[in-house]
């Protein structure tokens, strides 16, 4: 008996012309089909149930649909199982749960289906049924000079000179191997004109990946300082009083699927106004020369098995950052630095979910000039709470824990019905969260060398592409309270 999937891989190029719902249809039916002659070729098997547990099944085929613009290879180099495996029956459904986390975990696809199809008792094929994103992205671009949109409305009182603006091209699959070509044309209170590509699948084994890349960059304001109640001291004269030249390479090196290594070199060029050296902070660089160039070398080692790398429910991360900025061991901006994170990730019953999220970072020499000195306040590592603060030092700890529930999803249809986005999802996740911090400098300050602790809840909404937006409600030890909106 041929089965009905037999036809299907001899006319895949017309299964592909389908519409996504069509092809739902005749998957429904190919696994139907599946089951049947698996049932009829089972019923002459006489074994008892501790044989069954240990039967296996050999991968014959693996087909792919979906994947218009992605490469085959780029898809199997994510899957731990290959064609000729044999997996245990009882393992099989696990098996094909792990292979549609890894292929959704490379972000080229908004929906991912790996779907088992029998052929008799010894056999199956397995059918990986994909749904491309949308990959160039013109997006305008509008960006705000301050650390966070509550600071920009506090202490700017949301004044809109402070916004830049433009576009970022981006194509997140340039040549259908996972390679990502962006450029921005940004121009307004920061301008940036920069290009970047990363081309992940060097050699023929699959492991290397390059990424290369450049640009300047100018800003009116640039903070030369933190006061003693930590908030940051900007200078501002009416041009651009930072200019900044960039190129930089980096080097990945994949081991099996959740593990990989990147070495990367960044050559900068930084020069800031004269007032700042001569007047407002000569520790700004430890140097009485406002220009400095110098190299940026960093190794990150970094392991990730979670469902999803963007927003993970489940599973464990961990990285290591090395990195060392210039050429001597101390004097000027010479630094040393060790930053290792661990997160890990609890799925409970009832649509609960818990996280724990440690991070640190140390940097020798301690005497370090205020350039090198960004602790918690910057980028990711800041405590809930203190948004409008910034505690500068040349070490910190930081541990966040959450607690949150899963409240409802819904579907929005969109106004023009595409292959790629027919709809707009969300979900909705309210969660309650604590925040503990140390950070340790030779100069005092109100929040440094003192043990922080906040916390407040809020709700995340994820939406299109795993875009999450977190409202919150924060209080501090010093008893300062607000909303905060972060993404």
């Amino acid at each position: 008996m041929y089965p009905l999937y037999f036809i299907f891989t001899k006319r895949a190029h017309q299964f592909r012309k389908f519409s996504f719902v069509t092809k739902g249809t005749i998957i429904l039916f190919l696994m139907m089909q599946s089951v049947v002659a698996f049932a009829q070729d089972s019923a002459s098997l006489k074994m008892d149930s501790g044989k069954v547990q240990m039967t296996k099944m050999q991968i014959k085929n693996i087909v792919i649909s979906g994947n218009k613009k992605t490469k085959r290879f780029v898809i199997l180099r994510e899957m731990h199982i290959r064609e000729g495996d044999s997996i245990l029956v009882d393992n099989i459904t696990s098996e094909l749960e792990k292979a549609k986390v890894y292929i959704y975990n490379t972000t080229l696809f908004s929906e991912v289906d790996v779907l088992p199809l029998i052929q008799n008792p010894k056999e199956l094929d397995i059918l990986i049924v994909l749904k491309e994103k949308w990959y160039f992205l013109p997006i305008p671009h509008l960006e705000l000079a301050d650390r966070s949109f509550n600071e920009w409305v506090k202490t700017h009182h949301a004044d809109f000179k402070r916004l830049s603006y433009g576009l970022r091209f981006s194509h997140q699959n340039f040549s259908g191997r996972g390679d990502e070509l962006s450029i921005n044309l940004i121009n307004g209170f920061k301008r940036n004109l920069s290009i970047d590509y990363s081309i992940p699948y060097l050699n023929s084994a699959l492991t290397k990946g390059l990424k290369i890349g450049g640009g300047i960059s100018q800003t009116k304001e640039i903070p030369f300082a933190s006061s003693v109640d930590n908030k940051l001291l900007y200078y501002e004269n009416g041009g651009y009083e930072k200019a900044e030249k960039n190129i930089k390479a980096s080097l990945t090196f994949r081991k099996g699927l959740r593990l990989k290594g990147t070495f990367s070199i960044d050559l900068r060029n930084v020069t800031i106004a004269d007032t700042i050296i001569s007047t407002l902070n000569p520790k700004y660089f430890n140097s009485t020369s406002k220009k400095q160039t110098f190299v940026d070398i960093e190794y990150l080692l970094k392991y990730d098995h979670v469902d999803n790398v963007m927003y993970p429910l489940k599973g464990n991360s961990f990285s290591l950052s090395v990195k060392k900025r210039g050429l001597e061991w101390s004097g000027g901006i010479n630094r040393f630095s060790v930053e290792p994170g661990f997160q890990t990730f609890f799925k409970h019953k009832n649509d609960w979910y818990s996280s724990i999220r440690l991070s640190a970072e140390i940097k020798l020499p301690f005497d370090q000039p205020y350039y090198n000195l960004q602790a918690l306040g910057y980028r990711q590592n800041y405590m809930r709470g203190y948004e409008y603060h910034v505690v500068d030092g040349v070490a910190f700890g930081l541990s966040k824990f959450d607690l949150k529930k899963k409240i409802g999803s819904f579907d929005l249809p969109t106004m023009f019905r595409t292959r790629i986005v027919d709809k707009i999802p969300f979900t909705f996740y309210a969660k309650t969260f604590t925040d503990l911090g140390y950070v340790y400098h030779k100069e005092s300050s109100k929040l440094g060398n003192r043990f922080l602790y906040s916390g407040g809840f809020g709700i995340d909404i994820l939406t299109l592409f795993d875009l999450k937006i977190s409202l919150e409600y924060s209080l501090n030890q010093l008893g300062q309270k607000g909303v905060f909106l972060h993404n």
